[in-house]
């Protein structure tokens, strides 16, 4: 594994103030990067000091000098190429607003008087697309830095598609980074550093994905607050070299099966822990949330759309790993069923309600407010205390199929649409099967047919790599292992039959309760007549009794 890091700390500048804590952030996070976690690490500017390298603090960094280092680290001339790149800065960040606002990390040389601001974060994002290197990782501590970390500048495309990106700020774009009180660091270089510490937690490797947990952890209440965008799959950062006893926890995840059977994996303490294989689509549909308030999910029967709503999408949000802020979102779930006007009213009772008689109270006002129609669900995202409301109508197809009153359809359809456009802090999911969108258009139904078409995110069938991590994955997660003729052989069977995700699920099931020697093995599964004969099986042994 080669991992190369170019750390950047810049104390001085000809026309800016005067830093005095950069050069030391990033001294500290280039040791960090080499002792524990395995990184090459170039410092800038780089000094010999007492036969050592260190970042120097009296020298200086040209815009040259700085976009030299970047295209060394991300399009380097060898042919082995690291498997990650990392750029830290520490430094001045500023904003350009020439009719179109563009962000900069400035170099010793910037000159704003003359137009001259420095490293320009259009250029970084350009030098990232090209980049052949799969990890990539940008930590920026500099005043405003959530507006050189933004959607439509900062972040590059191609998000999820094989490769694993990390990207942290130090504050949102209206905010100042400071200097920790207490320390010589600035205030996200000393969380990093505890964040990076692998001694802090059991877990062998820190991760961008825990990282970003003990960030929002350790940085809430504080006079900034970091962004951050993670894609992908979890990047190793540190590691602890001392080695955990996990024979006990071995043996009893060895009791726990890890697959769901003919049920959906859902946005619980223990689902998502099993649920693999739609990294990229689960990060497509959280890059769709980011950027509109409006998408839907559409796939064919058996596909996973619930899943990968709930395990996949869901999930995420509350976790709060890749979207900043997404942890403190409001998530309200509903399935149209028979009455989807009352089913909408039902999603905004808090089920955390001391009595069930405060619930029916709540129950009574919300349906009151949800007759209105979009003023009435438009008051009822407005009284809730969070950033965002997600409203997630997972099987809306059901609206079609169980309601059978037509008023009642167009008065569900009418209120969710008309209250998104109500609602600028509310944001609206619809999962869908695909053989009904037809249905979507043989009414007006608010537009609702357009919207779906301008936002739609399709489940696709899994490749043989997302069907093998289906497969495997989980079984590792409980400390077991996988025959690969068995991986090979279920494989074969569910290409050959698309939509089969809940069979292949039951397959999966019915193969750990016969596990033997820690093992998932192929002649059971022969025996139980393979992804489509195992249900088959099973429902004629429950006739028979």
């Amino acid at each position: 594994m080669s991992r190369d890091a170019l750390v950047v700390g810049i104390n001085t500048y000809a026309n800016l103030t005067p830093l005095t804590a950069p050069a030391e952030d990033a001294e500290s996070i280039a040791r960090r990067l080499e002792q524990d976690g395995e990184f090459q690490v170039k410092r800038l500017p780089e000094i010999v000091q007492a036969g050592e390298l260190r970042v120097g603090k009296q020298t200086r960094v040209t815009l040259r000098e700085l976009k030299q280092a970047l295209v060394n680290l991300f399009k380097p001339e060898s042919q082995q190429i690291p498997d990650t790149a990392l750029f830290y800065f520490s430094g001045h960040g500023l904003r350009a607003d020439l009719g179109i606002q563009e962000g900069y990390l400035a170099t010793s040389d910037t000159n704003p008087e003359q137009e001259f601001f420095g490293l320009s974060l259009g250029w970084l994002r350009d030098l990232l697309k090209e980049s052949p290197i799969r990890q990539q990782i940008i930590w920026l501590d500099c005043c405003h830095s959530g507006a050189l970390i933004n959607i439509a500048e900062a972040d590059p495309a191609e998000r999820g598609r094989g490769r694993d990106r990390c990207f942290i700020a130090a504050s949102r774009d209206f905010e100042t980074a400071w200097q920790d009180i207490g320390s010589s660091y600035s205030v996200l270089t000393k969380a990093l550093l505890d964040g990076l510490d692998p001694t802090r937690c059991s877990d062998r490797w820190v991760t961008n994905y825990s990282l970003v947990d003990f960030l929002n952890q350790q940085m809430q209440g504080a006079t900034q607050r970091p962004i951050f965008t993670n894609f992908g799959e979890p990047i190793h950062l540190t590691r602890s070299w001392q080695t955990q006893k996990t024979i006990a926890r071995a043996e009893a995840e060895v009791e726990i099966c890890p697959y769901k059977g003919l049920q959906y994996f859902d946005c619980n303490e223990e689902d998502p822990k099993y649920f693999y294989g739609r990294t990229a689509l689960t990060n497509q549909l959280l890059d769709r949330v980011r950027q509109s308030n409006f998408l839907a999910i559409v796939g064919a029967s058996g596909s996973g759309k619930s899943s990968v709503l709930r395990a996949g999408l869901l999930h995420q949000l509350k976790q709060g790993r890749q979207l900043s802020g997404s942890n403190g979102w409001q998530i309200r779930i509903l399935v149209p069923g028979e009455h989807p006007l009352q089913a909408l009213a039902q999603a905004f009772v808090d089920e955390s309600a001391s009595t069930t008689t405060d619930r029916a109270i709540q129950l009574a006002k919300a349906e009151t407010l949800i007759q209105s129609g979009a003023d009435g669900l438009r008051q009822l995202v407005q009284v809730s205390a969070t950033d965002r409301v997600v409203l997630v109508v997972d099987q809306f197809e059901e609206v079609f199929t169980l309601c059978q009153d037509a008023t009642e359809r167009q008065a569900f359809i009418q209120c969710l649409l008309d209250g998104l456009k109500a609602s600028p802090r509310l944001c609206l999911i619809l999962a869908m099967r695909a053989d009904f969108f037809s249905k979507c258009l043989e009414q007006e139904y608010s537009g609702l047919a357009q919207q779906i078409q301008q936002n739609l995110v399709s489940v696709t069938p899994l490749t043989r790599a997302e069907l093998e991590a289906a497969i495997v994955k989980p079984a590792e997660r409980v400390r077991l292992t996988v025959e690969p003729e068995l991986v090979r052989q279920i494989i074969q069977d569910v290409e050959e039959a698309p939509g089969s995700l809940p069979l292949l699920q039951y397959a999966l099931t019915e193969l750990w309760k016969r596990r033997s020697d820690h093992q998932l093995k192929l002649n059971p599964y022969i025996q139980l007549g393979g992804v489509s004969g195992t249900l088959q099986k099973r429902a004629t042994a429950v006739y028979e009794q």
